[in-house]
């Protein structure tokens, strides 16, 4: 079983989410990891 590559977002306010949906656009196969301190992340990317 081959493993996926994985990038891991630290914050998840618009700019992690916005870096982390402009990585799925340029790599499909990447496992996101989005860690956020608060209780709340952006859904605007």
């Amino acid at each position: 079983m081959a493993t996926k590559d994985r990038l891991i977002i630290v914050g998840g306010d618009a700019a992690g989410m916005s870096a982390a949906a402009q990585a799925l656009r340029m790599r499909d196969d990447l496992e996101i990891i989005a860690f956020e301190r608060g209780q709340h992340t952006s859904y605007s990317a």
